[in-house]
């Protein structure tokens, strides 16, 4: 039986750092402004050398303290997305309105009438384009017939333009644009945001490798990775997984918290908001490598929701698990409420126990770990 430590409020830097990458715009393919505020902070706290690929793709490194065995460190890569989903300007008509693309899994019923931001290619214009989603006057609406959801290519954003020439002036097509929704607390634990999605891997990766520089010794090179473009395809997992090749990648994302109405527990389990994480188990997540963070939040005296997840997680581990001959691969998420909408909503006890977890699995490492079955 795990004995549940309590968890004080969250330490206000580390809040405050989170806050920041939860309202710094971050689309995929246009995560540059996020990982400024990222970087910044692993600098601060812990990192020996940081540096960026050509995508995008940032990470921080945490050398050992003692000399690494056999004269290669052991790495243990820690990874979490920047990326959050959005809209990008497909179209301007005649109007001055404004259509768009969805980038990443957007539900379009829920987003009508929100507002949002684009980040303009045009020269001259500094400050986010603000608009907002049309909203047909229920008066005006035809309800002769039965309800009908509309499509993306279906909704239209309106930035106030008189015409299509106004429009143009302030906005290009393949500008990326973002919901307004900003964070807010719930009381002391429970937090909202437009993009826990995945903002809160990248604050798990720093809040580990902080926690990891605070430790006395360290046989084992840990590096805190930020991806790109996971809600498009996994691709700056792909690349991380290419470029780093570490010898074990702990990824956190977040999860399906089910405590909502009208969920089914036997299709899609049973998960608590402030329960603890989520631990995947499955084909990508390597036996070893779970067992390890297993032990290690029953040490700590963490408990984690256990979820079976016998094909595709869904997150960066399916990239990364698969490369250089398959890397040993765990996975620890937050469950959240309301995925993929502007008012997702976590638990931030939940969230501080992740990177306490991963801490804590390397807390130890020698380096000739081998996370690998005897057959």
């Amino acid at each position: 039986m795990v004995r549940i430590r309590t968890i004080p409020p969250m330490r206000p830097e580390s809040l405050a750092f989170l806050r920041t990458l939860l309202d710094t715009p971050s689309p995929s393919g246009f995560e540059r402004d996020g990982q400024r505020v990222w970087l910044e902070y692993v600098r601060a706290n812990g990192a020996t050398r940081t540096w960026n690929d050509a995508y995008g793709n940032c990470f921080a490194e945490l050398a050992p303290t003692t000399a690494p065995v056999g004269g290669r460190a052991f790495t243990v890569a820690i990874c979490g997305h920047a990326d959050e989903i959005g809209l990008m300007v497909n179209h301007i008509d005649s109007n001055g309105f404004v259509w768009c693309r969805s980038i990443g899994g957007i539900d379009a019923g829920s987003i009508v009438g929100k507002r949002l931001q684009f980040r303009s290619s045009v020269p001259g214009v500094t400050s986010p384009v603000l608009g907002l989603i049309g909203a047909t006057a229920i008066h005006l609406q035809d309800r002769s017939g039965e309800p009908k959801v509309r499509k993306m290519h279906e909704l239209f954003v309106d930035i106030g333009a008189k015409d299509e020439a106004e429009a143009r002036a302030r906005l290009n097509v393949g500008d990326p644009g973002t919901f307004l929704d900003g964070s807010m607390m719930l009381g002391e634990h429970l937090i909202v945001a437009r993009a826990l999605d995945n903002r809160i891997g990248t604050w798990v990766a720093a809040e580990a490798l902080r926690l990891c520089a605070q430790q006395p010794s360290r046989a084992v090179r840990v590096v805190a990775v930020s991806t790109v473009q996971e809600e498009v395809g996994l691709h700056g997992a792909t690349m991380v997984a290419e470029s780093l090749r570490p010898d074990v990648a702990l990824v956190t994302d977040v999860g399906h918290a089910t405590d909502s109405p009208g969920i089914t527990h036997a299709q899609h389990g049973h998960f608590k908001m402030g329960q603890g994480p989520k631990i995947a188990l499955g084909g990508a997540m390597q036996p070893e490598v779970t067992a390890r963070l297993l032990s290690t939040a029953e040490r700590l005296s963490i408990p984690l929701q256990r979820a079976a997840t016998p094909g595709s997680s869904g997150t960066d581990t399916d990239s990364i698990f698969l490369a250089a001959g398959g890397i040993p691969s765990g996975l620890v998420s937050f469950p959240i409420r309301y995925m993929h909408t502007t008012v997702e909503m976590g638990d931030l006890r939940d969230l501080e126990r992740i990177p306490q977890v991963f801490a804590g699995f390397c807390e130890g490492l020698t380096g000739t770990e081998r996370f690998a079955p005897q057959l």
